[in-house]
């Protein structure tokens, strides 16, 4: 039988804002001592009374805890109840020093006038009209966040989505939800299908409701592009939905047709391949990545048919003169980059780190600067644009901002109608870029001008989906430079060297250290020892023997998310010996402190800030409920409800290191993240070590890696489109 309990909530030990799965500390009547209780709670406040039902449970680590089955919330009653409730960071304008004021003024009576009369708060010392419209539109919003949050708690739903609900669909959140459940999925970030199939069953649809199936459809193909694929083929698509949403082939055949009508997606023929492993099927895209993937192989055709308006030069004597002016000499296929970037219009260099890609950028830049032609560079990040203007000595930026980004007039203002004015356009770590940046790149570039592609194709492909970089080489339509030779200077490092072996499936020496080495491994089975390593290595091992800032110039490369050696639980670790006191805030699982080093894991185009963004907090704000973000010298300022934004970045997954350099990595390799061992990865992983390179986990996991060779295969039909060929076009 289930035990009730009510008390006054004290303090929040931890809350995940997604899940709304709090641990807090509570005064229960009839109990001296302050309790610990674990249950789901939506935007739990301290000195909010709670009406409590669930049972006690003993934690085999934290002891005795109270677990909620459910709870009803009350407004305190007690003066210290309310100056603490209005105090916590409920309402937006009220901090602990302004709420204990109104406390003082009203007593008792707080929470009734701020009901009742709130122009009242006038009397109080610091409350202005402005801030008084501020707290009016807080208190006004709280109210309708507790009946959102109601209203899915009578459906069986977890109440901490409520608050991102109301905020996308303020007072007409409940109507919405009620006539249908499934837009939350696209339209409120972190609730996913799932979850509105979970509000839909309560309200009552049916399982082969046309809405459901509908909803079901684009779900499964937008969890598809999460994971890179530009399409479905048709037999794949239909036993995917099956399995998720449940139902019969003839209703899902029906919904696609549907939908294809409404041009919510394609259907295209596949012809297969004799040369490919491309059965003969259907491909069913998301239409926006239809536009992308069409639209980028047309306009790569109309690049390569336009005539390129260069002054006929005799190249061979331009590379010679190049090399005069730098004082180098370029190796035969350095020389081959160069004169083929003055021959044609798109061309494509490739190789991995320490063959010289950064001296071809060079030497052309120096001869396109003599025959007065503009040039533009750019590249997928911050970091890799901020890398490129420091290597050439020239402005990068990021395609972002080359393509002017407005949030305002929504979109890109570069495109075909008003292309970026160059004559040579190079773009560094190309194999980051994904199928829908491509597309709004190629149609900024003018016909006549030079568009030249610098990248890794051993790397890992984009994070968002298609396998750009790949395809383009693979349609055997654009001219490639693959630089092999590593030059001398660069196979002094071991980075280099052991990069340069991983990638051709041989394991690193691993057992000769020298005194001036920048890779290291370092053997451990224990994954608790391990984590107990890599913070030593941060905090002090690294620190004083390379002179090296722990937070800013040490990052931590994980290939998992979860788990002892995942990037929650090293950045806890980290965050906890590094930065462990200061103002904070507690927000979508996380503690976000001054000093903090975070990563914004989403592009925003309204602050200027993209995914990979690597920055610090500047400021916690609990009154103004704010948190303001150093991105290298620029100041973003984020509401507390727009954290998810941004996660803590003392440790990061390989994939969010893309393009970006550091000048000392620590990268933990376990059996344990077996699924993820590839060779693109730990290739990747090493790659974004400048100075120094520590890897600590097994030799059997890094041999897994190094033999692992197969690339996850992502459904693309670019290099079919470039070459005309396996396609009904």
């Amino acid at each position: 039988m289930p035990t009730e309990l009510t008390g006054q909530l004290e303090h929040i030990t931890y809350t995940n804002e997604e899940t709304g799965f709090t641990i807090a500390r509570l005064k229960a009547r009839g109990h001296r001592e302050l309790i610990t209780i674990v249950g789901h709670f939506a935007e739990p406040q301290p000195g909010e009374v709670l009406l409590l039902k669930g049972e006690w449970t003993l934690h085999p680590q934290y002891g005795r805890q109270f677990k909620v089955a459910s709870h009803q919330s009350r407004a305190p009653a007690t003066v210290d109840g309310i100056r603490k409730y209005l105090g916590s960071g409920l309402i937006r304008g009220l901090g602990p020093k302004m709420a204990a004021r109104i406390v003082t003024r009203f007593g008792a009576r707080t929470l009734e006038v701020i009901e009742a009369d709130i122009g009242n708060l006038l009397q109080v010392d610091g409350i202005g009209p402005k801030r008084l419209e501020m707290i009016r539109g807080a208190w006004q919003a709280q109210q309708e966040i507790r009946n959102v949050m109601l209203f899915l708690q009578s459906h069986g739903v977890g109440t901490g989505h409520a608050a991102k609900i109301y905020r996308f669909y303020a007072n007409d959140a409940i109507a919405t939800v009620r006539e249908n459940p499934f837009r939350l999925a696209t339209d409120i970030k972190g609730i996913g299908f799932k979850t509105a199939d979970q509000i839909a069953t309560q309200l009552g649809f049916a399982k082969d409701a046309p809405v459901r199936l509908e909803a079901g459809i684009l779900y499964v193909l937008n969890q598809q592009a999460d994971e890179g694929h530009l399409y479905l083929p048709h037999k794949k698509l239909i036993i995917e939905c099956e399995a998720t949403l449940s139902v019969g082939r003839d209703g899902l055949l029906a919904a696609l047709e549907r939908l294809d009508r409404e041009h919510k997606i394609v259907i295209e023929d596949i012809v297969a391949d004799p040369k490919e492993s491309v059965p003969n099927d259907k491909a069913v895209y998301l239409t926006p990545f239809h536009i992308c993937e069409t639209q980028c192989a047309q306009r790569i055709g109309s690049l390569m048919a336009a005539g390129k308006q260069l002054p006929v030069i005799d190249t061979a004597k331009a590379v010679r003169w190049a090399q005069e002016q730098l004082a180098l000499r370029l190796s035969p296929s350095q020389s081959r980059a160069v004169q083929d970037s003055l021959k044609h219009k798109l061309l494509i260099i490739t190789g991995g780190p320490g063959t010289g890609k950064t001296t071809i950028i060079s030497a052309i830049l120096r001869i396109f600067g003599q025959l007065k032609q503009r040039v533009l560079l750019a590249a997928p990040t911050g970091r890799a644009a901020k890398r490129m203007s420091e290597t050439t000595g020239m402005t990068a930026k990021t395609i972002h901002r080359l393509l002017e980004f407005s949030f305002q007039q929504g979109g890109f203002q570069r495109h075909q109608d008003r292309p970026l004015k160059c004559n040579l356009l190079i773009i560094d770590e190309a194999s980051m870029i994904d199928a829908v940046l491509m597309h709004h790149l190629l149609k900024a570039v003018p016909p006549a001008a030079t568009l030249v592609f610098v990248g890794d194709v051993n790397q890992l492909p984009s994070v968002g989906p298609g396998n750009m970089l790949n395809d383009l080489i693979a349609s055997n339509r654009l001219p490639v430079v693959a630089l092999k030779e590593i030059f001398r200077q660069a196979e002094k490092s071991r980075i280099v060297t052991s990069a340069h072996q991983i990638n051709q499936g041989q394991i690193p020496l691993l057992n000769v250290q020298r005194d001036d080495d920048d890779f290291y491994f370092i053997d451990q089975d224990d994954p608790a020892k391990v984590v107990d390593l890599i913070a030593t290595l941060v905090q002090t091992r690294i620190p004083q023997r390379f002179g090296l800032d722990p937070i800013d110039d040490i990052q931590v490369l994980t290939p998992m998310h979860r788990g002892l050696v995942g990037a929650q639980n090293l950045n806890v670790t980290l965050q906890n010996i590094l930065n462990p006191h200061g103002q904070s805030v507690q927000r979508s699982g996380y503690t976000y402190r001054t000093g903090d080093k975070v990563m914004q894991i989403q592009n925003d185009y309204d602050k200027e800030v993209y995914n990979g963004d690597i920055g610090r907090i500047h400021s916690v704000a609990a009154e103004d409920q704010q948190v303001v973000i150093d991105f290298e010298g620029r100041c973003v300022t984020y509401e507390y409800f727009e954290l998810d934004l941004v996660a803590p970045a003392y440790a990061v997954s390989v994939h969010k290191a893309q393009g970006s350099e550091y000048p000392a990595v620590v990268i933990p390799l376990m059996e344990q993240h077996y699924v993820l061992l590839q060779r693109n990865l730990i290739y990747t992983a090493i790659t974004r070590g400048k100075r120094l390179v520590v890897v600590v986990g097994t030799r059997k996991a890094l041999a897994i890696a190094v033999k692992n060779d197969k690339q996850h295969q992502r459904y693309t039909l670019l290099r079919y489109r470039l070459g005309n060929e396996g396609m009904t076009m």
